[in-house]
């Protein structure tokens, strides 16, 4: 592929690059993939209006998200394995956020450690935290976030229980790969992903494998990771994280207004309304459905984000006319990173800020922070 004008074009250049199990593990929902697709084709349905003879100089897609600025309304949502659909990809992809200033965030199921990420960027960063049984490693987590200088903790709220995801069971998902015949056949055909892992040592969870009581090795790892996950989570919990973090708070996961308003009780510096991509709750609405009426909730409490199906600039501007203050991608910089590393993720930023600042032209705006539910067609959302 020699032209990339799309990020359609970054993942399909990712799908021929990145080894099948991890490649499914990004580009897949739970169950019947419903909501999965839900996320990305109910985007089309919302119509834009086109507006002429409008001055259109002096456009600025700049913002701030949690107080930190920002280019254009995105971040780099938190992904689990980024580093397995390509070597170090987390650092990768933290460079190229830092470079191309927007907000990254750091799953904590990471391949690469919130270390490796504050060694190699200048900026600060944000880290993702899922709740676990082990509270004493929740605060160790908590913890090291601030001696790497994250300047924002994300809690995920919508993974206390793991939506059952065909692919990844089919395909035995683990990091690295197990040497099955089929996985060695399939890593055979796969040489730049191979001789990219061959170079680095990062190939498990860095913020788990050595740092969390009894996970020494990748063997006590998936019984640990199995355990871990804590269904009892509530929002007890979220205030007690709160407090022990003690900066500003991103809660995501959000899908409904009820919950969006206890959210905000919180006081929360931010909401996301997700539905992880549709990887959890199979059935569930598409979060660009959801969001309208929860941006009218709680919009003049907290900042209301979105993410999960957003492919384009013209899915992000849609977005912030429906209420949302920033945008997280998750998906889209994954196929940047896998089709070809950092320069993939620098792709696929510029791809959505070329679209976003050009659709918003026609939309006749000159300002994305201006951007209100004028631009759309009545009745398409």
């Amino acid at each position: 592929m020699s032209v990339i004008t799309s990020i359609e074009d970054l993942r399909l250049l990712a799908r021929r690059r990145v080894p099948k199990m991890f490649y499914d593990y990004a580009d897949a929902g739970s169950w019947t993939e419903s909501t999965y697709r839900a996320n990305e084709s109910d985007f089309s349905s919302i119509l834009l209006r086109q507006r002429v003879a409008v001055n259109m100089e002096g456009r600025t897609l700049r913002t701030t998200m949690a107080g930190q600025a920002a280019t254009m309304p995105v971040a780099i949502a938190p992904t689990g394995l980024t580093g397995m659909q390509h070597a170090d990809g987390e650092i990768l992809a933290a460079r190229a956020a830092e470079q191309f200033g927007v907000p990254f965030t750091l799953s904590t199921m990471s391949i690469c450690s919130m270390e490796d990420i504050a060694a190699h960027t200048a900026s600060p960063f944000w880290f993702q935290l899922y709740v676990m049984r082990d509270r004493s490693f929740v605060e160790s987590l908590i913890d090291r976030a601030k001696a790497a200088r994250c300047s924002a903790l994300m809690l995920t709220l919508d993974l206390q229980v793991l939506g059952q995801r065909h692919k990844d069971i089919k395909n035995g998902l683990s990091a690295p790969p197990k040497p099955t015949f089929m996985n060695l056949l399939d890593l055979a055909l796969k040489p730049r992903w191979c001789m990219g892992m061959l170079g680095t040592r990062r190939r498990s969870f860095g913020n788990i494998v050595g740092h969390a009581k009894g996970v020494s090795d990748l063997s006590s790892l998936s019984s640990w990771t199995a355990e871990q996950f804590d269904p009892a989570l509530s929002w007890q919990d979220v205030e007690w994280i709160k407090k022990r973090w003690g900066g500003p708070l991103i809660l995501k996961g959000i899908m409904d207004v009820e919950d969006a308003r206890l959210a905000a009780a919180t006081g929360a510096d931010a909401i996301v309304v997700s539905n992880h991509g549709g990887r959890q709750l199979d059935g569930a609405p598409s979060a660009v459905k959801a969001l309208p009426q929860i941006a009218d909730a709680v919009g003049g409490q907290t900042e209301v984000w979105m993410d999960s199906g957003i492919r384009s600039g013209q899915d992000v501007l849609k977005a912030v006319a429906l209420g949302a203050r920033g945008t997280l991608i998750g998906r889209a910089f994954l196929y940047g990173l896998g089709a070809m590393g950092q320069a993939g993720v620098t792709k696929c930023l510029d791809i959505i800020q070329r679209e976003l600042d050009t659709t918003m032209a026609f939309c006749g705006r000159t300002r994305i922070v201006d951007v209100d539910r004028s631009i759309l067609v009545p009745g398409t959302y």
